[in-house]
């Protein structure tokens, strides 16, 4: 039991996201999407205060100009003070995230990191080290798998947390599988 005063500790659950491939940034790809809605229905709605949302976006291929990788944003107020020409790439996608955990009450910090998608989150779970790892998952076929690769494969197999892998909805899917 805490004692009065004491800080109870939140769950911290890390949501690795990225833009979508079909309608590049600032969306959200299908798999991110769902893996944080998700998150937000399933396990921090009925307690916002018990969790803190993690967000993180492997921005790759580097080289955009962008030198604010290590920069933590946790409200929209962080992303106010920059004009659109400042915001490149990724910096949309974690404001439309952000945003959706401050209407939510639900605290968070967000930020970008370049590199292989699957290398970033395996070294940022190694140093943030959250309770939980939730991913997107493209639902890929055994062939389609081998041939292009899956960044929830890898990290499920390598990450030093437990992970949890989001399929998109059947509804959601696009024509080609590999899109998101």
């Amino acid at each position: 039991m805490a004692e009065a005063g004491s800080e109870v500790s939140q769950t911290r659950i890390m949501v690795a996201v990225n833009e979508s491939s079909m309608k590049g940034y600032p969306h959200a790809s299908i798999s991110s999407e769902g893996a944080f809605q998700w998150t937000l229905q399933k396990i921090v709605r009925y307690n916002p205060n018990g969790f803190k949302v993690i967000l993180l976006h492997a921005q790759f291929p580097p080289g955009d100009g962008f030198n604010e990788m290590d920069h933590v944003y946790t409200s929209l107020n962080d992303f106010r003070g920059m004009k659109n020409k400042n915001k490149p790439r990724g910096l949309h996608l974690l404001k439309y995230f952000v945003g959706r955990c401050q209407h939510m009450g639900v605290p968070c910090e967000a930020w970008i990191k370049r590199g292989k998608p699957e290398e970033v989150i395996l070294l940022e779970v190694r140093r943030i080290r959250p309770d939980i790892l939730v991913l997107g998952w493209r639902g890929l076929r055994p062939f389609e798998s081998v041939m292009y690769g899956t960044v929830s494969d890898f990290c499920e197999k390598h990450a030093e947390c437990p992970v949890i892998r989001i399929r998109r909805k059947e509804e959601d899917m696009p024509q080609n599988r590999v899109d998101d």
